[in-house]
């Protein structure tokens, strides 16, 4: 299962663990594949230095975990969908390129499209909520 977590998913997993870093381990333990973006570890790296003080070496570990945890691609278009906060879109690229399963985010510009190109959106307890779900009736 491909899965495309927005930043301030990113965020809170590094910074707070609860669902976020729930489903971050997923991926460390090969159990989800995460797909990231050059424009969304930046942003990231951004969050993490200017409002949680990270230094650059935390930075870097960071950054170097979650790309062993996932994969980095290059999305080929630029979308407009999410006039509001057009960062929101660079999330929407990163899915729509790499055909990912779901979007996992906490931001109500992306919650409330419910999907985009049949790619569903959907916070992160809600992914956790679900696929515990789904493990329960392949039981």
């Amino acid at each position: 299962m491909r899965v495309v977590l927005d930043t301030n998913v990113l965020v809170s997993a590094v910074v707070f663990g609860g669902p976020p870093g729930q489903i971050v381990e997923l991926a460390a333990a090969r159990q989800l594949q995460l797909v990231l973006s050059s424009p969304l570890i930046a942003e990231l790296r951004r969050v993490l230095r200017d409002k949680f003080a990270f230094s650059d070496e935390a930075l870097y570990l960071t950054e170097t975990l979650l790309r062993r945890a996932g994969v980095v691609v290059e999305p080929g278009q630029t979308l407009a969908v999410v006039t509001e906060d057009p960062d929101d879109n660079r999330v929407l690229e990163v899915a729509v390129d790499s055909k990912a399963d779901v979007v996992v985010s906490g931001d109500r510009h992306l919650l409330r499209l419910k999907e985009f190109q049949g790619i569903p959106i959907q916070s992160p307890r809600q992914f956790v909520r679900e696929r515990r779900r789904k493990r329960q009736q392949n039981r």
